[in-house]
């Protein structure tokens, strides 16, 4: 049974990032961390972090909170993932943010972000067509964070994190397989311009964030020190400009690069044995490990807005490359984002046709952010 669990754990791992054709890949714990969990960010070729603030900005970066329109606000995103291979999976996503203070300068903010992987049917390698029972394997997350304005333009934000990856579903016999917990920080901050005149006289924006996700210790599956799995250390650095051609249209454009921080195998394919910083230095030296995406949405009176996007990520690396689009829509205090995935790449993926749902609830009232 121990070959059988540790097959099952290196299935997990592997089905759990969004990478089916890869050579030399980065391999991380917690890969569900990596995911786009929200609708509207779904339909922007899975970026995030330097967009305009929404009800998901939590997962993207949390500096974009004190920019909101809104006091407060939740919003919950479902994703039935990979349904061309199962129908039992899915990403569940929920966020919260609440201004501090009469000044609207401070936020706070938290979410929790599960991922179902189903139910999976374990096998004996001797004796295939009898069952060893039934597992249900799932990983979470949980984290906190404060936002601040520390000019009219540029804010910054710190988020703590707990995570757990239990990959086993509870099925341990012999100990060889358990829960993984860690933490981790990320850091982030985000630049909003005020209106100035712009093309043809029309006003324009500009927007700028980065952010650095899931700095913390490795997670351990096994209680081996030496195949303990980091986490997945990200570096997001983005830009956007809004051109509002008249009171009721919105054109916003969006470009985002990210890096994976984490060390990736070398020349043999095993991945170095180091702590976490010196694994950022290695990361470097794998400049494969950089994605990219664009964007484009169109918005009108705050209450209809259709987008489109491209992602691209190297074909050593994970060959995720695909096109998105989405729709949103709001009524009142309520707002609906739905998006579409399409996969480019010449790589068949299990992540076509991917769909994603978000609701939002405006709980709150209109900032002193809402005229701009």
């Amino acid at each position: 049974m121990k070959l059988t669990k540790k097959l099952f754990l290196g299935l997990s791992l592997g089905v759990s990032v969004a990478a089916y054709s890869q050579i030399q890949p980065v391999l991380t714990g917690a890969p569900f961390l990596r995911i786009s969990p929200d609708a509207r960010a779904g339909g922007m070729g899975d970026q995030g972090v330097a967009t305009t603030t929404d009800g998901f900005s939590q997962f993207w970066n949390a500096a974009k909170y004190p920019f909101s329109k809104t006091t407060s606000a939740i919003g919950v995103n479902y994703t039935p993932y990979m349904n061309k291979l199962t129908n039992d999976t899915f990403l569940l996503y929920g966020a919260y943010h609440q201004f501090l203070g009469e000044e609207e300068r401070a936020t706070i903010s938290a979410s929790i972000y599960y991922f179902n992987m189903g139910e999976v049917d374990l096998r004996d390698i001797l004796t295939p067509d009898i069952s060893s029972g039934t597992v249900k394997p799932n990983e979470f997350s949980i984290d906190v964070a404060y936002g601040l304005k520390l000019s009219d333009y540029y804010s910054m934000a710190v988020t703590g994190r707990f995570i757990r990856s239990d990959l086993s579903g509870g099925f341990n016999s012999d100990n060889t397989l358990k829960p993984a917990n860690s933490f981790a920080v990320d850091v982030s901050g985000y630049f909003q311009s005020e209106r100035h005149t712009s093309i043809n006289e029309f006003e324009g924006r500009a927007r700028a964030g980065f952010a650095i996700q899931n700095l913390g210790p490795r997670l351990d599956y096994t209680g081996d020190e030496e195949s303990r799995s980091y986490l997945p250390t990200t570096a997001r650095l983005g830009a956007g400009y809004d051109l509002f051609i008249d009171d009721l249209n919105r054109v916003g454009v969006n470009f985002e690069a990210s890096k994976l921080l984490v060390a990736g195998p070398d020349e043999t394919g095993n991945v170095p044995n180091v702590g976490v910083i010196e694994g950022i230095g290695k990361s470097f030296s794998n400049p494969q490990s950089v994605m990219f995406s664009g964007a484009v949405e169109y918005e009108y009176d705050n209450a209809f807005a259709l987008r489109g996007g491209y992602f691209h990520e190297s074909e050593q690396q994970g060959a995720r490359q695909y096109a998105t689009v989405g729709v949103g829509l709001k009524y009142q205090s309520f707002g609906l984002d739905m998006s579409y995935l399409i996969n480019t790449s010449k790589v068949n993926s299990a992540l076509d046709n991917t769909l994603r749902f978000g609701l939002t609830w405006n709980i709150g009232e209109d900032s002193s952010n809402a005229d701009y």
